[in-house]
Formats: C-alpha cells, structure tokens, sequence
C-alpha cells in the first residue's frame, strides 16, 4: 500500500525569501577580484554594478554609507577586489552580492602583505594590552613625528594651541609617503628616545589610498614604535584607515586632530572643574563650621563655673579621705588581728617548748620500749623452757636411757635390719653411757 505524501507548495516569494537566507546564512563575508563593468550611480548614492571575469559576471550592489569610505572614484573596465556578502534581490529573484569594501586590484598584493604582517605581529604579541603603556596626563613635553608641510601637523598645533597651550612641543620633520618614510620615521622614534625629554610622542598623517599609508604597515617602524620607552600615540589617515602602526601603538587616534585631544587634557574644562571642586570645597568648609560651631555652642552651656566644679571636686576629695581612712583602719585592725594569731603560733613553736615537749615523750617511748623488751624476753624465755622439754622427751639419749642402744656400721650409718650385714663385720653399739665394739658371728633374719 503506498501512502501518499504531503507536498509542500512554495510561492516565488517564500522561495526567494529562502533562497536568499541560505545564502547569508551559509556564506559568509568572502573577497571576490574582477572587472568592473556597467557601473551605475544614480542620484541616491548607491553604486550598482557588474563584476567579471573571462568566463562569468554577477551583479554586485555597494550602498551609500559603503562607497563613502572609499577615497579614490572606481571606473568601468578596472580591476578590483571587493569584500562582499552573498545575497538575493527577492523582487527579482537576482544573486547579487552586497559589497562592504573595494580596492583597485593593485592592493590586494598590498592587503595581503598587511594582513600576513599583522598576523606575525600579533602572534609575537605586539598587539597585547599588557605591553601598552600609560599615557601622561599632564605631559610636559609633546614630540610630534610628521610631515612639516602636512595639513595632519596644523590640525594637530591647532587643537595643542587651544587645548593645552603650556606644554612645549617639538615636530620632528619626516616624510610619510615613499620609500624613505619608514625608515625616517624609525629613525625620527629612535632619535627622540635619546633626547630623554619627551614624555608622549605622536606620529601620524593625513588620509590617503592604502599605498599611500604604506609607509605605516612597515615592520621595521612598528617594531620601534613597540619597543619605544615613551608612549606612543598613532594618528594615521582618517577615522575608517587601520594600520599596523595603530595595532602597536600605546593608543590609536581616529584623526591626527584626535590625537592632539587624546594626548593632552583641556584646560578649560579642568578651569571649569577646579571651580566646580572649589565651590564644593567652600560648602564643605562652610558647612564644617557650622557643624564646629554648634558643637562649640552646646559645650558652652555645659561648661560650669570653676568655683563649682572645685566644690564639688573639694566634696569628692572629702569622701574620697574618709573612705581612705576608714580602709586603713580596717586594715591596722586585721593585721593586729593576724600578728596576734601569729604570736600564738610562735608561742607554741618556740624551741623550749618543742624541745620540753620531745623529752616528755622520749621518756614515755624508753618506758614502753623497756617495758615491750622485758615482755618480749619472758615471752621468749616461757616458750625456750616449752622447746627444751619437748626436745629432752624426744631426745636419743633419753631413749637409750630407757635401756635402749644404738648400732652403726664402720661408716657411722645405723643400722635398722640385718640386710647388707656379713659375719665378721665390725659394728659399733652406744649406750646411754659409753659404747663398745663387736664382730658379727651368726646372723638371723628374725
């Protein structure tokens, strides 16, 4: 079975409106080299024109507030290079590109250059905000690097004359367009940090084509100026002109007229505002007396006459006695006490009394310790006199007084059997008095 699918159904202006936001949407700005042709200028500014090449063309529109920045007047049949959004003119259906920028064909070796440049440079660092220095906020002296004969270097005077008049300044003469701008300008930097009397330096010059601020997008000079001790402001060309100088400067200005303003402060305004501090100063002074003198107003109604106040110390100084007083005689009165305590102690310590105290008892311990001695030698005696009657009963010599004897071999051993006896042997036999020796004849087990 085959499910039918839904169609989806575009009108020409849904398709156009689409088309044209996949083009934005997956395009982004591209630059785009050609030829110049059927190039239109109607009275409402904008430019519409074709750009081609040998094969192929697309129209390409440049709005008003685009083709203003440009200084130089394109014509039919140049070569140029363009930088561009893709998009669709929906009314017509026509891809077309919005055109942002446009330089004759000649700069884009130019462009390059610039751009291959300011990508070694910033990877080296030199476009970094920590390596910027502070610009001077009252400078005392101006070093100006720039064409004398310039209209860069009389707007810059201009705005210095009315601005900040005081400070002395110096124009160091150069040029800013050749060959030898560059390095004149390197040199001119070079030279001015060892003069060791400026403390801000501006370089710069009026507007001009991308070749004529080349000058400006020199290694060498941007180098110097990133390695100046003093800061450095760039004041190239017009507010819509970017060069490598402005990327290594200590500060960027649009115009060489802004350059003068960034540098120094206006005196008028700090007139203006030195009055507007100094009238703030006067109310807060103002206002600090005030508030002083009605500190001092209320201190005054509570001040009292000197007699009162000594008075009323004297009444102070009265209790303050009798208080004193009656404290030392508590304390005479409780240390008699404790010297009394004291006296009895040292009575009954008193040596005499300890040592009368120690013969007293010596002499009751030699009788009890006499009397425990002669107790403890009749106890000793009665039992003495009990062990020797209970030895004499069990004495030998009481038994052999009793008509018994004792027999012993040659060895002393006495003898209780017959058993290890032979005829002959020679025995001892001791009586309750004396003893005698005899020989075994006969032998009986019985």
């Amino acid at each position: 079975m085959i499910i039918p699918t839904e169609k989806t159904i575009f009108s020409v202006s849904q398709l156009n409106r689409r088309a044209k936001q996949l083009l934005e949407t997956h395009l982004p700005l591209i630059w785009v080299s050609g030829e110049l042709s059927n190039l239109a200028q109607p009275g409402s500014g904008h430019w519409y024109f074709s750009l081609k090449d040998d094969r192929a063309q697309v129209k390409c529109a440049m709005f008003k507030n685009a083709n203003q920045r440009l200084r130089w007047r394109p014509e039919a049949g140049k070569q140029v290079l363009i930088r561009a959004r893709v998009s669709l003119y929906e009314g017509r259906g026509d891809y077309q590109l919005i055109v942002e920028h446009m330089e004759e064909s000649g700069a884009g070796a130019l462009q390059q250059a610039y751009e291959a440049l300011k990508l070694k440079l910033h990877q080296e660092g030199l476009f970094d905000d920590a390596n910027k220095q502070e610009l001077p906020l009252f400078p005392k002296h101006i070093g100006i690097i720039t064409s004398p004969t310039g209209a860069a270097i009389r707007d810059i005077l201009t705005v210095l004359q009315r601005r900040y008049p005081i400070a002395p300044v110096t124009v160091i003469p150069v040029a800013v367009q050749g060959e030898k701008a560059a390095p004149e300008m390197a040199a001119a930097l070079n030279k001015a940090q060892h003069f060791k009397q400026f403390d801000i330096i501006i370089i710069g010059r009026g507007g001009g084509s991308i070749e004529d601020l080349w000058a400006f997008n020199n290694e060498e000079l941007a180098r110097t100026i990133a390695a100046s001790k003093i800061p450095v402001i760039s004041a190239v060309g017009h507010e819509v002109d970017f060069t490598i100088c402005d990327l290594v400067a200590d500060m960027r200005a649009p115009t060489p007229s802004a350059s003068a303003e960034i540098a120094t402060p206006d005196l008028e305004e700090w007139e203006q505002a030195l009055d507007v501090w100094q009238q703030q100063l006067i109310r807060r002074q103002q206002a600090v007396v005030q508030q002083k003198q009605q500190q001092l107003s209320f201190l005054q109604k509570r001040l009292r006459h000197p007699g009162e106040r000594i008075s009323q110390q004297q009444q102070q100084l009265q209790q303050l006695e009798s208080r004193f007083i009656r404290s030392i005689m508590t304390q005479i009165s409780r240390k008699q006490q404790q010297l009394d305590l004291q006296h009895q102690r040292h009575h009954h310590q008193h040596p005499r009394t300890t040592l009368r105290n120690l013969s007293e008892k010596l002499v009751q311990l030699h009788r009890r310790y006499q009397q425990a001695i002669e107790h403890n030698i009749s106890n000793k005696a009665q039992r003495l006199a009990a062990s020797a009657q209970l030895l004499q009963a069990v004495s030998p010599l009481e038994i052999l007084g009793r008509g018994y004897s004792i027999v012993s071999n040659e060895s002393g051993s006495i003898i209780r059997n017959s058993k290890g006896l032979k005829t002959g042997d020679s025995v001892s036999t001791r009586l309750a008095k004396g003893s005698f020796t005899s020989t075994i004849t006969k032998i009986s087990d019985e």
